[in-house]
């Protein structure tokens, strides 16, 4: 890796670490449709090794634990990783350890995981295409890999108005991807992704910005973006006069080979 990824996972360490509470405690990442999703899928496959790529507040493994032998929380952070145990510990699950480390570069030998799944994580990452190389190196065969992100509409206008105000908001943040950037994505690793399904997030603009501490020069900006945004922007974001609005998010299901969900 150069020395811009390097500052790069820098960056993001220094954004999270310092409120990794606050996303373990966050009711936006604590439950949603796309968590229910997940654990309706482990229901029909339950699974012997899950590995949650990017774990951040540790929800996905927190929903996983159940049907799982074993999670593994990995994520860049150490402070957020500590996090991630304590709410383990209190949740009395007892099969989640924890990994740190970058997605980029996963200390695990090949075909170790059932299941690997991310979310709200990969906007993040500095080299998204090695990463899902990665997840689909160790992964075994017949394994599934799951994805769930905000995803950027394909429209121009719509895709630069949401890089922007997720910028102001956290420097950190490298890019959402759209459904068929995702898509070739996951293909060129070689998975087979299914048809993704997509939600829709309302998100209250105090605990958005709060929650990773934007600074406080960056809020009124972000709300001077909101209020000169074109129409069809206002319409698509469903922007609210007290700042609120509504993100699209997406889930994908790709397989790596031989599952019995690719027939």
């Amino acid at each position: 890796m150069n020395a811009q990824s390097d500052s790069q996972h820098d960056l993001v360490t220094q954004q999270f670490g310092p409120r990794a509470d606050a996303y373990v405690n966050s009711p936006t990442h604590a439950a949603g449709p796309d968590l229910t999703a997940l654990q309706s899928l482990l229901r029909g496959a339950p699974v012997a090794d899950f590995l949650d790529l990017g774990c951040g507040g540790g929800h996905v493994s927190f929903h996983a634990a159940p049907f799982a032998e074993r999670v593994t929380a990995y994520d860049l952070s150490d402070a957020m990783l500590a996090a991630v145990a304590a709410g383990a510990g209190q949740r009395g699950l007892a099969n989640i350890t924890t990994r740190q480390g970058r997605a980029e570069v996963l200390p695990f030998a090949d075909a170790s995981f059932d299941m690997v799944v991310s979310r709200y994580s990969a906007h993040h990452w500095r080299h998204v295409a090695p990463a899902m190389e990665e997840a689909a190196r160790v992964l075994r065969p017949g394994g599934i890999c799951v994805m769930m992100d905000v995803y950027a509409p394909a429209d121009p206008l719509l895709d630069t108005y949401l890089q922007t105000i997720e910028m102001v908001r956290d420097p950190s943040h490298v890019r959402n991807y759209s459904l068929a950037e995702w898509r070739s994505l996951l293909s060129a690793a070689g998975l087979t992704p299914q048809a993704p399904q997509t939600f829709r997030l309302p998100l209250g603009f105090q605990s958005w910005v709060d929650r990773i501490n934007t600074p406080t020069l960056h809020r009124p900006a972000l709300l001077s973006l909101q209020a000169g945004a074109a129409t069809e922007v206002k319409e698509h974001f469903a922007i609210q006069p007290d700042g609120s609005f509504t993100l699209d998010t997406m889930l994908i299901i790709s397989i790596k080979e031989n599952s019995v969900l690719a027939s």
